[in-house]
């Protein structure tokens, strides 16, 4: 049990990092668009919060 109190901090930054990033969408060829992609794209992820990574 003691061991989780250690992990815990560590899965917070994980899940930090993966909440996006925009020169992670610019690699993918897409592109970074307020809350939801235009029509004619597709969400490929995400840039940051309320922040989607769009690509063609």
């Amino acid at each position: 049990m003691k061991i989780l109190f250690l992990l815990f901090p560590l899965i917070l930054l994980l899940v930090q990092g993966a909440a996006g990033n925009p020169d992670q969408c610019r690699r993918l060829r897409g592109f970074c668009f307020r809350r939801s992609c235009p029509r004619g794209s597709a969400p490929v992820g995400r840039c940051a919060r309320g922040i989607a990574c769009c690509k063609m």
